[in-house]
């Protein structure tokens, strides 16, 4: 009988275009950037994954080759996909066995992903070793990882903010009744940064330094109550070409990122004008559940709530909501009536 539980496991995967979260005995056990490192010559031989792979991101020399294998929420690169599945399962069970586990795998995909690309998530995990493939979709994931009950007759207003893509869904009777998706995001918000510091401060930066600026002083707002101190940036300076520090404030980034904001409202808002007005109804009683690594952002609950006059609540740990409710999804793959075989 332990033998026979060794050869099956049980793993949930949250697949982003940022990071790869996934799940095992209850647990959280491998939390990895979603990139990996190839040798140009030979690109079946994988390098690195993960954390290792980024400390090389924008760093190489020509042998060696960095790469997201996904764009926008869905895979860009089967093979590079299948390989950073691969090296992210073996986080799992970092000793080498004897026998290799037999896998059952839950994916959470976007819900506004197509029949080719589910099919390129699918084929992505049973060639990295999955036995039985399950998929479930962002939002529903979203929902159960926060605590919603998904079966109930009530409709639910879920904001995930990810790496490529912003999904604004409303779930009610454990299904998608609309659904919203814009590539603006996360990675978006990196470029904006990067943009903005080459035209005020004539810097040129790179993915990495761009994305620790978000992460340390990124914010919607102008005015918050308590303001990260200002950051020193190192970049190339594009009028001498010399190496130089420059100070960013979060107004700085505030302004940067505003347009992208913008659109973000308003996809919002064309939600909500397809909402049914029953569900309508639940959602300005319950207001709207904001989830991803986008709603870490300061100030980005108050400036939504500002623009669309109704509460709006941050799940208790965003970046691992989703994840969490695919390791729900998979515990209960036979109950849930939207679980994607």
């Amino acid at each position: 009988m332990g033998l026979f539980n060794w050869l099956t496991q049980e793993i949930a995967m949250d697949l982003g275009t940022a990071n790869t979260l996934i799940i095992h005995n209850d647990e959280i056990v491998v939390n990895e950037p979603s990139i990996v490192a190839f040798n140009r010559n030979n690109p079946k031989e994988m390098l690195a994954v993960g954390k290792r792979a980024l400390m090389m991101h924008e760093k190489t020399h020509d042998d060696i080759r960095t790469i997201r294998p996904l764009k926008d929420g869905v895979i860009a690169d089967f093979n590079a996909a299948e390989l950073m599945i691969r090296g992210l399962i073996k986080m799992v069970y970092p000793n080498k066995r004897i026998f290799a586990p037999s896998w059952r795998m839950m994916i959470c995909i976007p819900s506004s992903i197509t029949e080719v690309e589910k099919r390129a998530v699918r084929d992505s995990a049973e060639q990295a070793g999955a036995k039985e493939v399950y998929l479930v979709h962002e939002p529903m994931a979203a929902a159960l990882g926060i605590g919603i009950d998904v079966e109930e007759p009530v409709g639910n207003m879920i904001i995930d903010i990810g790496g490529g893509t912003t999904g604004i869904t409303v779930i009610a009777l454990a299904g998608i009744v609309c659904d919203q998706s814009i590539r603006i995001a996360g990675d978006e918000f990196t470029a904006d940064i990067k943009e903005a510091l080459r035209r005020y401060h004539s810097l040129l930066i790179g993915e990495r330094t761009a994305e620790q600026i978000k992460i340390y002083i990124g914010s919607a707002l102008k005015d918050l109550e308590e303001p990260p101190a200002d950051i020193p940036v190192n970049g190339r300076d594009l009028v001498t070409g010399i190496p130089k520090q420059v100070n960013v404030s979060y107004q700085e980034v505030a302004e940067a990122l505003d347009k992208s904001i913008f659109k973000i409202e308003e996809a919002i808002l064309k939600a909500l004008e397809q909402t049914p007005p029953e569900l309508a109804s639940d959602i300005y009683q319950r207001g709207l559940y904001l989830t991803g690594g986008g709603a870490l952002l300061r100030g980005l609950d108050k400036r939504l709530s500002q623009k669309i006059k109704l509460p709006v609540h941050i799940a208790d740990d965003p970046l691992k909501s989703v994840v969490r409710g695919t390791g729900l999804a998979l515990k209960n793959y036979k109950h849930y009536p939207f679980i994607m075989r």
